[in-house]
């Protein structure tokens, strides 16, 4: 009778059997569930998924008592059997008066979001100006109030409805996006019911159900433990807070419910071992349920960039509220004393309200809202999965890629390649074709290789699948011990006697410890059962024999053994010849890029070992002691070849400035054999810890940890360490080996191991750090990492750890990331430079001209406000649809803790290079329509109060008449030198010609759509008939709409000159103040 490493809580101590869809070893769990943690404001409420719970959730939380309850009482409770679970019925009925096992959102408070929306950003700026606006319209108007400051009040008003519309349109098109987003992972567990194991959806569970669940499983509800391995750990830090692995016991240790070791709680993890357990809770009536009951709305949190806009947003509304205060101060300390007649209160209000529009880059935050979401959505299209939108904008930043190798580097598709003895190698091809004859002569150690094999091993085949042939059964279990499983199953040898059915048959397996990262092998107790034949020719000895299996890395069980097996069957002390020859084998293999596992085996009938009256625990311990004078059998090479787009994925990240280096638990020799394979290691010479402490780096002395990187004239170099390296490494080592190496390979590591080269790796160079795994045991570096990222058929504390998730395990999607967050941040730097010519400086020109140099204002307060909440802003939200320059991934990346969004680069291309060809062409546009009507610069510049009846000759309506036209003039003129302006900053170092938006690589129809549709809004505002009547716009004549085409094609030609010469000439000024 098999007793696991596992209590149970059936009588009999019997485990799940085989039969049907249970194991032999245990049930093996296949559900696979994930939580997504997204921004507030992309959280959408569920529909009720359960019928109400009107109890308060401490009360609630208070009240569970399961845990004190027998097993027999739980079974009792919740009328379910422990070999059967529910039966359907049973389920359907419960599944209706239960509900769905589903946590609902946190309550949104809309009426804050939609505060949010109204008066957030840049709209409060809009409401002071709409104040003072109806200010300026009544009391200030008098008698006769302009009906144009009416007018541009309503507009005003206007845009600040748009605006928070368009805010709020934003945000629910993001969470749809997110929500869509989080269908992509699949929620499943396994259970058992109407005695068969299966998987269903997590959210089908309902209470009562009978919940099977082993390492790197999430617990889908609130269960109660009826059956757990020893060694069974929990992480419940998502719930508790704890670092710490909990214990699982079927014991009560507490009356607190939170705190006893029996129960497993919803969104906890199996970090180790396996159990069974009854469900007791599901849904909202859950522990982490109702304390998402009790947490209330979730609070906002901004991005990095979010942050850095939202700090430019209060420097800009600063200055633009000085800016109009300074306006109103002057007109009332000067203006109005000197020049009485030359603007009323009302007018120098309206008049000043330029400076809060004009400065107002209105475009900026929503774009920043749009781009996240454009580019989650574009990532979700490549099964690129992220859990929140701060993650987009750190992949750009990301400078050190510690990537994983199994699985991610690899295909994950292991088989078993090799078979070396002692004395001898033997590859698969090999066995297959002379070993399988009735007459051939095969080496006797086959036989105890097999038992070792297809005994002390993990992994299951799936039940549904048994009458497949073998290549094509599905195997439950770590990808190691799926090749060696289906290679002992394939293995049929005549002449020895030898397969599997009869090895299951002849053995019975009682206790196993499981693998883990840590020990790095797995153990299995057997009994060899004899027929009375058999035992009559082994000298009638009645009694079954007891064998210890042990599988893991070689460089493990080597110690432990004493003797080595030979090839016909016979042990011989393991020295140091036949230690030295084994070791060179392993080698050999290792340096073929095949991980490498010990066999080995020892008797057991001389270790007193009960089986009736010892715990698990109690063979546990006297397993680790006798865990020693070890056989070794063999070994077998198991190769996983590299995925064949994982070298060109490589060369890409490394080519945009992103050092790679491997952190693997597998041997050293292998873990570089692919690394060489895939390009992480390029160096013929390869440096070891021996080289490393060799090294005297001076330069390092005194310098601050953020200078610690390799430069960019230093050579490559590699390094390869093993995890007992890295125990040895004091912070000067790791100086040199984050500061000096290139390309480095970490072997061997254990998770502790992993999670200091993290840190290690963090904390020098201002590094941002991305990890890549799809284990147990890489989920702390997970956590540590800036960015984490997880294969989508890895385990789910993986996937819960970690912030971004490849659906398709694909690691050529990561380059994809990288450049989708550099991206947003490249388009963004695009919409300042193209948004704060015109506003802050062509538009803002017009006001400081009508307050300090006399001269009518330029450009009436309704056409900025037009111009930068619709033009400006319709024109910018094209630049978010741009597609990726051809050097953005031949960029170094951005340092998340100094670079900004913007520096002293950009104002000179916005001020001194783009504002400077642009406000003196509008002005001169408008200078040049007054010459033309017989007004010189002195006439128009520096009049003040002259400006009126009987000025050179004309009425005051003939006055107001030219301004209205000059103004309309100076607005189609901005309007059209934009689309130089535009045009120019889609590409920062490469031509038009090679990036045109019509055509090729870099088409973006956003910018033609964009620019006919404010030409048409130029169009409506100069030729409404209503708009002219209110707000004083008015035709112009012709030349004035083809001359500013001139002014855009002359920004667009001395900006290819730019870049020219910074192509040319990279050294040169020109191409240090480049943006």
């Amino acid at each position: 009778m098999p007793l696991p490493k596992t209590l149970s809580v059936k009588s009999t101590g019997q485990s799940v059997r085989e039969s049907g869809t249970q194991g032999e070893y245990g049930i093996q769990i296949q559900y696979r569930t994930l939580s997504l943690r997204v921004d507030a404001t992309l959280d959408e409420k569920a529909p009720p998924r359960q019928t109400k719970d009107t109890q308060d959730p401490a009360e609630g939380i208070r009240s569970i008592d399961v845990h004190t309850l027998t097993s027999h009482e739980v079974f009792t409770r919740y009328s379910t059997s422990p070999t059967v679970g529910l039966e359907s019925i049973a389920v359907q009925r419960r599944s209706k008066t239960g509900g769905k096992n589903i946590i609902s959102p946190p309550k949104t408070q809309y009426w804050k979001k939609a505060l949010n929306y109204v008066f957030g950003g840049f709209n409060f700026l809009m409401w002071i100006a709409f104040i003072v606006t109806i200010l300026s319209y009544q009391p200030l108007g008098g008698s006769d109030p302009a009906a144009f400051n009416l007018g541009v009040a309503v507009l005003l008003l206007l845009v600040i409805v748009i605006s928070a519309t368009f805010y709020a349109l934003v945000d629910w098109h993001a969470s749809r996006i997110m929500s869509s987003i989080k269908t992509l992972i699949a929620e499943e567990a396994t259970v058992i019911r109407d005695g068969k194991q299966q998987t269903i959806p997590s959210r089908d569970l309902v209470v009562g159900d009978l919940v099977v669940l082993s390492m790197g499983d999430r617990v889908p509800a609130d269960i109660r433990l009826v059956e757990a391995s020893s060694d069974l750990r929990f992480d419940r830090s998502l719930l508790t807070g704890e670092s710490d692995m909990i214990p699982g016991t079927l014991e009560m240790t507490s009356d607190n419910a939170l705190e006893t070791r029996n129960l497993a709680l919803a969104s906890t993890f199996v970090v180790q071992g396996s159990c069974t357990g009854v469900v007791f809770a599901i849904g909202d009536r859950s522990v982490m349920g109702r304390i998402v009951a009790m947490s209330g709305e979730t609070k906002f949190k901004l991005t990095s960039v979010q942050k850095e806009v939202w700090f430019f947003t209060k420097i800009v509304s600063a200055l633009a509220l000085g800016f109009f205060c300074v306006a109103i101060i002057v007109w009332a300390a000067w203006l109005r004393k000197d020049y009485p007649s030359y603007e009323t209160a009302s007018e120098a209000i309206i008049n000043s309200i330029g400076c809060l529009t004009a400065f107002v880059p209105q475009g900026l935050p929503v774009c920043v809202a749009l781009s996240l979401t454009i580019v989650a959505k574009r990532m979700a299209k490549r099964s690129i999965l992220v859990k929140n939108l701060a993650t987009i904008e750190t992949l750009g930043c990301m400078s050190v890629l510690c990537s994983d190798k199994t699985g991610t580097l690899t295909m994950g598709k292991m088989t078993l390649q090799t078979v070396a003895f002692l004395n001898g190698q033997y590859t698969l091809e090999l066995i297959n074709e002379k070993f399988t004859q009735e007459d051939s002569e095969v080496p006797v150690s086959f036989r105890a290789l097999q038992t070792v094999a297809r005994l002390c091993n993990g992994a299951k085949f799936d039940a549904s699948t048994e009458n497949a042939p073998i290549e094509d059964r599905v195997i439950k279990g770590d990808p190691t011990d799926t090749a060696v499983l289906r290679f002992s199953e394939a293995l049929r040898i005549p002449s020895l006697g030898l397969d599997a059915p009869t090895l299951l048959a002849s053995h019975e397996k009682l206790f196993e410890i499981p693998f883990n990262s840590r020990n790095k092998w797995m153990l299995t107790v057997v009994r060899e059962l004899r027929s009375s034949d058999t035992d009559s020719e082994k000298g009638g000895d009645d009694k079954s024999d007891l064998w210890m299996l042990v599988k893991g890395a070689p460089d493990k069980l080597f110690p432990a053994c004493t003797d080595v097996m030979q090839e016909d069957g016979t042990t011989r002390p393991f020295d140091s010849v036949a230690r030295q020859q084994m070791k060179g084998a392993q080698e050999a293999l290792s340096d073929q890029g095949q991980r490498v596992l010990a066999l080995c085996r020892r008797s057991l009938e001389a270790v007193k070992l009960d089986f009736a009256t010892m715990s698990a625990n109690q063979i546990e311990e006297l397993m680790y002691e006798e865990f020693q004078g070890l056989t070794m059998v063999g070994l077998v090479g198991i190769r996983d070849p590299p995925r064949p787009d994982v070298p060109g994925a490589v060369a890409t990240i490394r080519r945009a400035g992103v050092r790679v280096f491997m952190v693997t638990g597998d041997f050293k020799l292998t873990a570089l054999a692919i690394a060489k394979q895939v390009g992480i290691v390029t160096q013929n010479r390869v440096d070891t810890i021996v080289e490393l402490r060799s090294e005297k780096q001076p330069r390092f002395i005194g310098l601050p940890p953020s200078a610690m990187k390799p430069l960019e004239d230093d050579p490559v170099r590699a390094l390869v360490l093993t995890g007992d390296d890295v125990e040895t490494l004091q912070p000067e080592d790791w100086d040199i080996v984050i500061g000096n190496y290139t390309e480095i390979v970490f072997a061997r590591t254990t998770p502790e191991q992993k999670l200091k080269i993290v840190e290690e790796t963090k904390a020098r160079g201002d590094n941002t750090v991305a990890v890549t795994g799809d284990g147990v045991n890489d989920a702390p570096a997970l956590k540590a990492s800036d960015i984490g990222v997880a294969m989508g058929a890895g385990s789910d504390v993986a996937k819960e750890a970690a912030a971004m998730v490849l659906l398709n395990n694909d690691f050529a999607s990561i380059p994809i990331a990288i450049e989708m967050g550099r991206l947003i941040f490249d388009n963004l730097k695009k919409v300042i430079i193209y948004l704060m010519p015109a506003g802050t400086y062509t538009e803002f020109i017009t006001v400081f001209c009508n307050v300090f140099l006399g001269m009518q204002i330029a450009l009436s307060s309704y056409l900025q406000v037009c111009f930068s909440i619709l033009n400006d802003v319709v024109m910018s939200i094209s630049l978010m649809y741009e597609k990726p320059e051809s050097d953005l991934m031949l960029r170094k990346p951005r340092n998340a803790r100094t670079d900004r969004l913007t520096d002293w680069r950009f104002f000179i291309q916005i001020y001194l290079f783009i504002g400077l060809m642009m406000w003196p062409s509008a002005m001169g546009m408008w200078f040049l329509y007054m010459h033309k009507q017989g007004l010189g610069f002195y006439d128009v510049f520096y009049v003040f109060d002259k400006w009126t009846q009987g000025w050179h000759g004309y009425s005051n309506d003939q006055l107001l008449h030219f301004v209205s036209v000059g103004q309309c003039i100076y607005y189609v003129t901005m309007v059209f030198m934009q689309y130089g302006g535009l045009l120019s900053v889609r590409n920062r170092r490469v031509s038009i010609l090679n990036s045109n938006p019509l055509w090729g690589p870099r088409r973006n129809l956003a910018v033609p759509c964009g620019m006919i549709a404010t030409a048409l809004i130029a169009v409506v505002n100069l030729y409404g008939r209503g708009l002219q009547d209110v707000f004083n716009t008015a035709p112009i004549p012709g030349m004035f709409w083809g001359i500013p085409f001139t002014f855009a094609l002359g920004i667009l030609t001395m900006d290819e000159l730019r870049k020219l010469i910074v192509r040319t000439y990279p050294k040169s000024i020109i191409a240090k103040m480049a943006w």
